[in-house]
C-alpha cells in the first residue's frame, strides 16, 4: 500500500499526487513512469513521473479525470493509500551531447516535462520551453517550469493568456520568423499535437523526441499491448520507450490503438457513475 502525501487540483479535473513510494524514488529519472492499481481489482495504468525526492521517498504523478480508474483515483484523499505503484518503468530520457532544447508541453504533458527541463538545467542546457492548455485555466506547472528554463511560450486555444492559438504556431514563429536554432525538440501531450510538431520539425531538419503512453497492462514487454510501430519497426512503450524519434513514429496506427477500447472505456465509467463495479479492463 502507498500513502498519499499531497492532493492538488491543479485545474479543473488534473491532480497532482506525491505518493509514498521510497523504493520506486530511490531509482527514478527522468522520462520514466509508474504503473498503478487503485485497488485489488482494479485495471493498471500507465502515469510518468512528474518528481521524485529520494530523501523524502516520494514520487509525484500528475493525471487527468477521465476514465473510470482516474476517477476512483481522484476520489482517494491525503492519507488514503493507493494498492500497488510499480515502477520506475521505462527507460530514462538522455539529454548528453546537447546545448540548446525546446521542449514542449500540451495539456497535462506539461507535468512529465517539468522533471527533463529541470535535469537539462542542471546539466548547463539552454532550453526553452513552450506550453499549451485549451485556456489560462487548465496551464498547468508554468511556475514550477520557469526558473529552470531561458525562455517560456505559453499558447492558448481561446487566446485568454499568452499567444493565441496552438504551440506549433509558436514553434513555427521562433524557427521561421526569429531564426531560432535548436539542436533537439522534445514534445509530451496529446497524440495529434506530438503528430503535428512532429511533421514540422522534420522540415526544420531538428531531431525531434515524442513520449508515447499507449494503452499498457504489465509494463515488462511481454503483453504487447503498448506496441507502437517506429520506422521500419515494432517497438513496445514499456521497455523500448516511452521515448521515441517523433520522426519515425506511426502516430495515425498509435491513434488508431488508443481508440480500440473507448467502449469497453464509456462502459466501465457508466457503470461507476451508476453505482455498479464493473470489472472491465
Amino acid at each position: 500500500m502507498y500513502k498519499i502525501i499531497k492532493k492538488e487540483r491543479l485545474a479543473p479535473s488534473v491532480y497532482l499526487m506525491e505518493v509514498e513510494a521510497p523504493l520506486v524514488a530511490r531509482k527514478a529519472q527522468p522520462g520514466q513512469f509508474i504503473i498503478l492499481r487503485v485497488y485489488d481489482m482494479g485495471e493498471r495504468i500507465p502515469l510518468t513521473i512528474a518528481d521524485y525526492d529520494r530523501d523524502r521517498g516520494t514520487i509525484t504523478i500528475v493525471f487527468q479525470e477521465v476514465g473510470k480508474t482516474t476517477k476512483l483515483l481522484a476520489a482517494l484523499e491525503e492519507g488514503q493509500y493507493i494498492q500497488d505503484f510499480a515502477g520506475p518503468l521505462g527507460k530514462p530520457s538522455e539529454f548528453d551531447g546537447l546545448k540548446t532544447v525546446l521542449a514542449i508541453g500540451g495539456g497535462v504533458g506539461a507535468a512529465p516535462l517539468y522533471p527533463q527541463v529541470r535535469r537539462m538545467h542542471e546539466m548547463g542546457i539552454d532550453v526553452d520551453v513552450i506550453l499549451g492548455a485549451k485556456s489560462r485555466d487548465y496551464l498547468i506547472l508554468t511556475e514550477e517550469i520557469k526558473p529552470f528554463c531561458r525562455n517560456m511560450y505559453i499558447a492558448t486555444d481561446d487566446g485568454s493568456v499568452g499567444y493565441h492559438g496552438f504551440v506549433s504556431d509558436v514553434l513555427k514563429k521562433l524557427v521561421e520568423e526569429d531564426g531560432q536554432t535548436y539542436d533537439r525538440v522534445i514534445a509530451i501531450g496529446p497524440l495529434i499535437m506530438m503528430k503535428v510538431v512532429s511533421g514540422m520539425t522534420k522540415q526544420y531538419d531538428i531531431p525531434t523526441i515524442v513520449s508515447m503512453n499507449p494503452v499498457m497492462m504489465d509494463g515488462t514487454g511481454m503483453c504487447g499491448a503498448c506496441r507502437v510501430k517506429v520506422g521500419d519497426e515494432v517497438k513496445h512503450a514499456c521497455v523500448d520507450g516511452p521515448d521515441f524519434d517523433g520522426h519515425l513514429v506511426d502516430f495515425d496506427e498509435a491513434m488508431r490503438r488508443q481508440a480500440f477500447y473507448r467502449d469497453e472505456e464509456r462502459l466501465a465509467l457508466h457503470t461507476l457513475e451508476e453505482g455498479g463495479q464493473c470489472q472491465c479492463h
